[in-house]
């Protein structure tokens, strides 16, 4: 993490001492005086509901080595001989350090966005850069205006490489994110429908993805999921770095990058590189084909980087996934679980369904959906296309939780009533109650998928099933 003088700290972000007490070594930087380390710079945020500078003073009881003051804030008296910078905005402050931090380091920087995926590929690049370098990559949600510089700012001096994951809800959010990484290499893993309400349509979501490549270094590699024809429309009308390539990775034919003889089972996929003798029966523990998508773009940004295929292979087999994504566990009754409920959208929801429809030996196969947020205007038709597209051949009953997946259970209903199956669709308004309904019903011959977007707190279902 940094460590710097708070002088040099001050010289950095744009700010000044408010006494001249800048010797001590700063060492980190923290938003939360609950997780606070000693010696931690501590950037206080102005927000709507709470002001940070209202706790500066018991971060620096705690042992912060300084702390940021915006000027627009009067210093109260008893923090007059505090160790203080003041800076016009502490938010832009950080990022301003961030980025002036990360110009001097030397570092192999892969930046990964998109809809869908964005957590699980950034873990992949992970895996496969460790065995060939000291690696880091962004934590938890911490990739937005305020989380990518803090993640940064977590950067050893000798670290090598760094995996940086770029969320978004608007426009020029991508852009800023971008530009700050600087990375070699940038992924889209896809275009899904999260955002449309911020965004207005697909294509929007795509434009607004394809703002990573403002920050590639020249000479960098852009890699795009091939599969989705509004990247290949997009990419058209943007403006690339000097010296930049454009890569194509998917499940079709056409890509540089393609998959091919997959196999998946509840825990795990297996498939072979196209056109690559070193990167055959490639194991990926991980259900879904979508996820051997991702794969797919992690093989190519370690590739770009340097690593060779037995290490690629080394690293997916000691791959760690972010919890919650196509998570396997096992009901009280030794019923197979896979928690997927750390978000959702159209996107995800069919490629889990599709999961689900691949796996065979289970007695039944159960979806349990919550509703998809922020999807605007059309949530109603978003959920009802949803339901529309689970049949009884791809799951034996669907059961949902929330307002907008009444609609999801109303257009599965009429697929499963053309089979006289009607009764395999329940709505529930109750999480409590589907769960408990669930566990009367469920044997240990049985697959559940819960999947719903985070709001929805779906794994509260996960976590009943567990216990039984």
């Amino acid at each position: 993490m940094i460590k710097r003088p708070l002088n040099a700290i001050a010289a950095l972000c744009g700010g000044t001492m408010l006494n001249d007490n800048g010797g001590a070594e700063i060492i980190g930087v923290s938003i939360n005086t609950r997780t606070l380390k000693n010696g931690q710079l501590f950037v206080p945020i102005l927000g709507e509901r709470v002001d940070g500078h209202d706790f500066v003073a018991d971060a620096l009881t705690a042992g912060a080595g300084g702390a940021l003051w915006q000027r627009s804030v009067a210093v109260p008296d008893v923090l007059s001989d505090a160790p203080l910078i003041l800076v016009d905005d502490t938010v832009e402050a950080l990022q301003q350090l961030a980025a002036n931090y990360r110009d001097g380091l030397e570092l192999r920087v892969v930046g990964v966005t998109g809809s869908n995926g964005k957590t699980t590929t950034k873990d992949m690049v992970a895996a496969l850069l460790s065995g060939s370098f000291r690696v880091h990559k962004t934590e938890g949600n911490l990739n937005n205006h305020i989380g990518l510089p803090l993640t940064v700012l977590e950067l050893d001096e000798t670290v090598d490489a760094v995996v940086l994951e770029m969320g978004m809800s608007e426009f020029g959010e991508i852009d800023f994110l971008t530009r700050l990484a600087k990375p070699d290499v940038a992924i889209i893993t896809n275009i899904g429908d999260s955002h449309m309400l911020q965004l207005g349509s697909r294509a929007g979501i795509a434009k607004a993805k394809l703002e990573i490549v403002a920050g590639l270094r020249p000479g960098g590699l852009l890699l795009m999921n091939g599969d989705e024809p509004l990247l290949h429309e997009g990419v058209r009308s943007v403006q690339l770095p000097d010296g930049v390539d454009v890569q194509t990775f998917g499940l079709q034919d056409g890509s540089r990058w393609v998959a091919d003889n997959i196999s998946v089972d509840a825990t795990s996929s297996m498939f072979d590189v196209k056109g690559d003798a070193e990167l055959q029966r490639v194991l990926l523990p991980v259900a879904g084909r979508h996820n051997v998508s991702n794969a797919l773009a992690a093989i190519a940004a370690a590739k770009k980087l340097g690593v060779p295929a037995d290490v690629i292979r080394k690293g997916f087999e000691q791959l760690k996934l972010t919890s919650m994504r196509i998570e396997p566990s096992m009901a009280h009754n030794g019923a197979m679980v896979l928690n997927d409920a750390y978000n959702a959208s159209p996107t995800s929801v069919r490629a889990a369904i599709d999961v689900v429809d691949g796996l065979q030996g289970y007695r039944h196969k159960w979806l349990v959906l919550g509703d998809m947020l922020e999807l605007g205007p059309q949530e109603n038709e978003m959920h009802g296309e949803i339901g529309a597209y689970i049949t009884p051949s791809k799951a034996d009953a669907v059961l949902t939780f929330g307002a907008m997946s009444q609609h999801t259970a109303a257009a599965a209903a009429k697929q499963f009533a053309a089979a006289g199956l009607e009764e395999r669709v329940r709505a529930f308004e109750d999480k409590q109650q589907l769960a408990e309904w669930l566990l009367a019903q469920l044997q240990p011959e049985d697959l559940v998928l819960v999947k719903g977007s985070r709001g929805m707190r779906m794994e509260e279902v996960v976590h009943a099933l567990q216990r039984g």
